[in-house]
């Protein structure tokens, strides 16, 4: 659910501002009001971030195989966070990071690039005058100076051949494209000359084995410096928090006109409703003034969602998409959950792969059992249980043929979708193929009528809700056309039911005249003839959204093949010599397979839950997630935006 939010005022004394700043962080459950400011201190703040990001980048490339002084064991001391009011500086840190890292570090990045762009320009001069030899271009001048005047071009065999007889020309030689000729005396009519270089061959290729030494050099000094990179990083984040506070601090507004010790500062923000108390203890003890009020329609509200430690297991998954429901939205993180399981469970499709991905979740989770167990451990265990559960079902075990597997596999799988049942012959395949299509089918109706049924609840108040009831009706109806389109032939026929038709014209009506009801049926009818078009459309719409989940069914019959495929090659090399070739093969084989489902997963999976079951709830994903202005270590567990019950 998403928690109700309060806007909330904070008047201080201007003079007490940087104290009651220090305060507020320090309670850490307001989400400040997001303003343009700017400052000559916060611009010195960003500056000095953009450094160490950069610098960041730079080291990042080279690995932690060095312990440098100042650091053990890899791991930053500890840095000290400016005092309140503090602008943040180099001796804002303890002595951790040289005050120069960071400008040696990105002294070094320039020359280094500079030398790069060098060394690329030399290389391609070097191509274009390899061809003629190693000469010195200073040569030319000295012969025109007693007269020789030599003119080189490099000339198309086509106009080489066509030059006139009494052109004096001097060939240096050919290949197959090109004739490389010094004209004596004067220039070819209609030729442009080749253009001399300013270096020999032989000058330009020890040039650039010296630039290439120099880039040697700077790496190694790179190299050398790496090992601080966790002092960076710890400065990094003491100064994303003195850039937040520099922030806050310049976004108060401040009332002038009375004299200084009376002088007011105030900032605007958002509190979760339930934490309100927290903050009129703070403002009763450090004499702020506050005001609260329920948030108006314009208001940028940010949404803190809390959920049970069983839905809150989608966070990781959400947090990694990096989207939010809008504050005035429906969270739908229990549905997600729900279906995002039965979704990953189809596209991985095999029991084998699910018994793979619950060993990896349980040997994480014990070897963070004593730091904490990260939620994305705990996701995967939930998906994986759901991989194995629907391989069992359909007898899907590491793509081995299922006449091959044991008869206990077989017999607790489900006969409807069975692979056991679908290799008896190619009917009973087709018959399983039709079962997972109405299953596929069946799934897109049940979410999507969750969708609407959240909508009529949300709507009860308003005839709005008939609308959703009718979107419900075409569903329904358009559920039965899909599979009189799709899964009939002429084994199975499922007949077009006339009461769908009547389901999808009574439902397309209720929408029509509902669907913008804002307090007149008649300006909700007029708004829906202006946008006839799209209306239209909408049945259309239903039609594509059902026939979309068709796609659990096709991308877990990929996966599947792929399996089969891997293990036919590498069965013949597994009962020879070439038992470890075989053995290779499989492991690289279904490796691959492993991430293309899980590229699937975010593909597919994903998909079906953020657009087509979020726009039959009305969900656009609009939101800004909660992140109250804290300390950091404080910041980490409150930017979560969970509650557990």
């Amino acid at each position: 659910m998403i928690v109700p939010m309060k806007k909330v005022s904070l008047v201080v004394l201007d003079k007490n501002r940087d104290a009651s700043l220090e305060k507020l962080r320090e309670a850490g459950i307001v989400h400040l009001e997001k303003r343009n400011v700017s400052s000559e201190a916060l611009t010195k703040l960003l500056d000095r971030k953009v450094k160490l990001e950069n610098a960041l980048g730079l080291l990042r490339s080279f690995p932690l195989d060095k312990k440098g002084p100042g650091e053990k064991n890899g791991a930053p001391q500890r840095v000290k966070t400016p005092a309140r009011g503090e602008a943040f500086s180099s001796d804002s840190v303890n002595e951790i990071t040289p005050p120069d890292t960071v400008t040696q570090v990105l002294a070094l990045g320039d020359e280094k690039k500079a030398l790069q762009e060098q060394l690329a320009l030399n290389t391609k001069e070097g191509s274009r005058i390899e061809k003629w030899g190693d000469f010195d271009p200073k040569a030319f001048g000295e012969l025109a100076e007693k007269g020789l005047v030599l003119i080189p071009y490099e000339l198309p065999d086509k106009a080489y051949e066509s030059l006139s007889a009494g052109v004096k020309l001097l060939l240096l030689g050919r290949d197959k494209s090109s004739a490389y000729v010094l004209a004596l005396d004067r220039e070819i009519p209609g030729e442009t000359p080749w253009a001399l270089p300013e270096r020999s061959l032989g000058e330009l290729n020890r040039h650039m084995a010296e630039t290439r030494d120099q880039l040697a050099d700077i790496e190694r000094q790179l190299r050398a410096l790496a090992y601080r990179q966790g002092s960076l990083e710890a400065e990094q984040k003491a100064l994303l928090e003195q850039i937040e506070f520099e922030t806050a601090r310049t976004g108060m507004e401040a009332l002038g006109g009375v004299p200084a010790e009376f002088t007011v500062s105030w900032i605007t923000g958002f509190v979760p409703q339930d934490e309100l108390g927290v903050l009129k203890r703070a403002a009763a003890e450090n004499g702020w003034a506050l005001l609260a009020e329920d948030p108006e329609e314009e208001d940028n509200v940010p949404t803190k969602l809390k959920n049970n430690r069983l839905v809150s297991l989608i966070y990781p998954l959400t947090d990694f998409l990096e989207i939010v429901p809008g504050y005035r939205e429906v969270d739908i993180s229990g549905w997600f959950l729900f279906f995002f399981c039965i979704f990953f469970g189809m596209i991985f499709g095999d029991a084998g792969y699910g018994v793979l991905l619950m060993l990896i979740g349980i040997i994480g989770i014990v070897k963070t059992a004593k730091t904490g167990v990260p939620p994305g451990l705990k996701m995967l265990i939930l998906l994986s249980f759901s991989n194995i559960l629907w391989g069992v079902l359909t007898c899907t075990w590491f793509g081995v043929d299922p006449v091959k597997l044991p008869e206990i596999l077989k017999d607790i799988s489900l006969p409807y979708i069975s692979g056991a049942v679908a290799a008896e012959s190619p009917a009973m395949k087709a018959w399983v193929d039709q079962n997972l299509m109405i299953f596929c089918f069946s799934l897109a109706l049940a979410q999507l009528s969750v969708g609407h049924i959240i909508g009529i609840i949300r709507n009860l108040r308003s005839p709005k809700f008939l609308s959703e009831l009718g979107s419900l009706a075409m569903l329904a109806g358009m559920f039965n056309v899909v599979l009189f389109l799709v899964v009939s032939n002429d084994d199975r026929g499922i007949p077009l039911l006339p009461p769908s038709l009547y389901l999808i014209g009574g439902g397309f009506l209720l929408s029509f005249v509902f669907a913008n009801y804002e307090g007149s049926i008649g300006r909700s009818v007029g708004e829906s003839c202006k946008n006839i078009i799209p209306v239209v459309l909408g049945i259309a719409n239903v039609f594509s959204d059902i026939m979309s989940y068709i796609r659990l069914w096709a991308v877990g019959l990929a996966g599947a093949s792929i399996s089969s495929t891997v293990n036919t090659l590498a069965g013949p090399l597994l009962g020879n010599f070439l038992v470890f070739l075989g053995i290779i093969l499989l492991v690289f084989g279904h490796g691959l397979n492993l991430i293309l489902n899980v590229l699937s997963v975010l593909v597919h999976g994903v998909r079906l839950n953020t657009l087509e079951f979020s726009g039959h709830v009305g969900l656009a994903w609009s939101g800004m997630a909660y992140k109250p202005f804290a300390k950091t270590d404080k910041g980490a567990s409150q930017e979560r935006n969970i509650a557990h019950k």
